[in-house]
């Protein structure tokens, strides 16, 4: 199974639209999931008609249409790990203790919110997973987004994608 991660659109006020990119890898991806910010429900939309399988939470920069339409953290089995999505988990330090403590059923959190790329693992199991943002590097060098595979109750292949510079 196929993962495509992103968080931290931030459309259309950082960005006009998603990058193309991008969009070319929801188009091979089994599951979508995106950690929140999304801004508008445009964004929302179009993710939901091109994806096999969305999974999204809404973030602090989005309004009532789209708290309206997505949870606050989302929970699902995929591929025999369960995964758990929410938009933020507070500070860098001790992000590892909190998370494990908030979540002691997940095997994989993905959260977004800083727009820093994070990988790690909290303990001996839960795995911390931050797609960074396509559209907003805030102070990073580059716009990112993650893909992974699962297949058996294993995650593999995870890796940073960067995004060419906007025009």
């Amino acid at each position: 199974m196929r993962l495509l991660l992103m968080s931290d659109t931030h459309l259309p006020r950082r960005a006009a639209r998603l990058p193309v990119e991008l969009l070319e890898q929801v188009a091979a991806a089994d599951v979508v999931i995106h950690a929140g910010d999304w801004v508008d429900t445009a964004t929302l939309d179009l993710l939901e008609d091109r994806s096999r399988r969305l999974i999204g939470v809404y973030g602090n920069n989005d309004g009532p249409g789209l708290r309206a339409r997505l949870p606050e953290v989302a929970r699902a089995e995929l591929g025999g790990l369960r995964f758990g999505v929410v938009h933020e988990t507070g500070p860098a330090p001790g992000r590892e203790r909190r998370c494990a403590a908030r979540f002691p059923d997940l095997d994989v959190l993905v959260f977004g919110h800083s727009h820093i790329p994070w990988d790690s693992v909290a303990g001996d199991r839960l795995r911390l997973l931050n797609p960074g943002s396509p559209t907003d590097r805030r102070r990073q060098p580059h716009c990112t987004y993650l893909t992974a595979e699962v297949a058996a109750g294993r995650l593999s292949g995870v890796t940073l994608h960067r995004l060419p510079a906007r025009r």
